[in-house]
């Protein structure tokens, strides 16, 4: 309705009624126009509508801020008494929103995929939690994933190959992302053992031997950290073996590898071919394509891993092969500098890959991802090439890898028969 119309109708009311007021007009008697009463009506819902639409909007952002803090609360790397409950309550408050409203989450850590992402189906995986241990145990520890899919191909793969090698001991498994072992938990319903759980459960169980095998890297802070965990309980078993790390020991410096790079570079490069379609490294190389593995980088001393895993790349004769880190240390492995690597070699075709156990959260984001920070997009920003590629794959899910991660175990379960 128009607002001078508005205004009149208005102005009428109000004189009709001053009018109605006064004690020498006994009847007042006004005729509104059909039209404009009408329009009165229509406006008078109209205004209605909207008010209520503000107050559903308000309404709304509380509900998604709620959810939002309920999320943040469990994006925390401590667990405590009241971890599960608040897992089952961010959940709850999650699902009792409309779509509209999950659109609207978003707090410090939390956002509408932090329950709304589809990262496959969790009912594949085993989280290894069940008691009726025995006597002897390997405690496989990961960083751990929320990407389901990942967590199956990467993590899970890994467990199995080194049961499978081993019938006689009983494989368990721990996390030391607490942040992810909540998300999976508050999400989907799973409960995977952080370290100090599933030290108390080989403990309650009477485990005597205990291998422990990190399906990390290297010799990096998460390590550090499984180390700390482990000291508060040597005494509890009558011994304790811990397995290498994927790459083995660090070295000095950029110039040392080992049999443990080499073969996980080997690994990992005939994975990309493969998954690529080349026949070989050199067919993809003559026609102009590069190989680039983004890990993830550390501000630990073992950052010189990356370093050596390029030496190893070099040693190899793969020349259409880089490596990078999200984090950009060491120097030469920001995204930047590998750019303009790629770009002084001359090839105009980019494969990236994560230069990771698991490719969960770095993988689908930071390498893959559409934000304009991750590795895709910048090298697609940077103009110079024809085509960007990537491949969302783990080490974890290469034979060749599980089967490094077998023979790393099995020289601790060494160390434990000579005890």
């Amino acid at each position: 309705m128009k607002k001078g119309l508005m205004v009149l109708l208005l102005a009428t009311v109000t004189s009709v009624s001053m009018l109605a007021g006064c004690g020498n007009v006994e009847n007042v008697d006004v005729e509104v126009p059909a039209d404009l009463a009408t329009e009165v009506e229509n406006a008078v819902e109209d205004a209605k509508d909207a008010a209520k639409e503000m107050e559903e909007e308000v309404s709304d952002e509380e509900k998604a801020a709620e959810v939002a803090a309920l999320i943040d609360a469990i994006y925390v790397q401590e667990r405590t008494d009241q971890t599960d409950a608040q897992c089952e309550a961010a959940k709850k408050a999650w699902d009792a929103l409309t779509d509209a409203q999950k659109e609207l989450v978003e707090g410090e850590n939390a956002d509408p995929d932090y329950f709304g992402r589809d990262t496959g189906d969790a009912s594949k995986d085993d989280p290894l939690n069940g008691d009726n241990i025995g006597e002897n145990e390997i405690l496989v520890v990961s960083f751990g994933t929320s990407f389901n899919e990942s967590r199956v191909s990467d993590i899970s793969s890994v467990e199995k190959a080194i049961a499978d090698a081993n019938p006689d001991w009983s494989v368990r498994r721990a996390f030391t992302a607490q942040i992810i072992i909540n998300h999976i938990q508050a999400r989907d319903g799973e409960k995977i053992d952080n370290m100090d759980q599933a030290l108390e459960r080989a403990v309650a169980n009477g485990v005597k031997n205990l291998v422990v095998q990190p399906t990390h890297l290297m010799h990096g802070a998460e390590y550090d950290e499984l180390i700390e965990a482990l000291e508060a309980y040597a005494d509890k078993f009558e011994s304790v073996a811990i397995a290498e790390p994927l790459l083995g020991e660090v070295g000095a410096d950029a110039t040392v590898i080992n049999a443990d790079k080499k073969a996980v570079a080997e690994a990992v490069v005939a994975d990309a071919v493969k998954l690529s379609g080349y026949d070989s490294l050199d067919a993809a190389d003559k026609d102009g394509v590069a190989f680039v593995f983004m890990g993830h980088g550390t501000a630990h001393t073992a950052k010189v891993s990356y370093s050596q895993m390029a030496t190893q790349m070099d040693k190899l004769g793969f020349k259409n092969v880089f490596v990078g880190t999200v984090e950009g240390e060491p120097e030469e492995t920001a995204c930047e500098n590998v750019i303009e690597a790629v770009k002084a070699a001359g090839y105009k075709k980019v494969i990236l890959r994560p230069l990771m156990v698991v490719a969960g959260d770095h993988a689908n984001n930071d390498m893959a991802g559409d934000d304009d920070d991750s590795w895709k997009s910048m090298f697609t920003a940077d103009g110079s090439f024809d085509s960007i590629d990537c491949q969302i794959a783990g080490l974890g899910r290469i034979e060749a890898v599980e089967k490094l991660y077998v023979e790393h175990t099995a020289k601790a379960l060494e160390k434990v028969k000579k005890n």
